[in-house]
């Protein structure tokens, strides 16, 4: 079985995030959306180990600058429970590659929240334009569908509705 501890990396450069559009896989809970890159860790692995893994992995690229931004607890329906280290990175090496797994683009901050998202991943990028230090999030799924979210063990509002 997979571990359920992931990383999940925004890139940054320009005031634009390093996101990836999942299109690649036939079976992959984020077919379709937009993501950053991570993935689950290996056997013994550091939060630090997987996410340079996967970033070299996923876009060829060696960070040298990064910062852990939060904890998410991903509940769903349809897995289990997930724990998801979250960075931001600013600095980089090498050159991009192709992935595998979705097509690698640089989407301006300003135009994220029109692309096909996860709900609870609105609630983050907020909290990342905030300047937040570090969150920690839960975020409950049923379906494709947040059910509900709390920041900081407190229960909150998102799109009009109460965590």
């Amino acid at each position: 079985m997979k571990s359920n501890l992931t990383t999940l990396c925004y890139i940054e450069k320009d005031d634009s995030y390093l996101m990836m559009h999942r299109v690649k896989k036939k079976k992959d809970i984020n077919k379709d959306m937009w993501v950053g890159v991570g993935g689950h860790f290996e056997g013994d692995e550091t939060p630090e180990e997987c996410l340079l893994r996967e970033a070299r992995e996923e876009t060829g690229l060696t960070l040298t600058s990064w910062r852990l931004r939060g904890i998410i607890t991903f509940i769903t329906d349809v897995q289990q429970t997930e724990y998801m280290f979250l960075y931001t990175a600013d600095g980089y090496e090498g050159e991009m590659t192709e992935c595998n797994e979705g097509v690698l683009e640089w989407v301006p901050k300003a135009e994220v929240y029109s692309l096909p998202i996860w709900e609870g991943d609105e609630i983050f990028f907020r909290l990342l334009e905030e300047g937040r230090d570090f969150f920690s999030l839960k975020l409950r799924y049923v379906g494709s569908s947040l059910v509900e979210a709390a920041l900081d063990g407190k229960k909150i509002v998102y799109n009009g509705r109460r965590g």
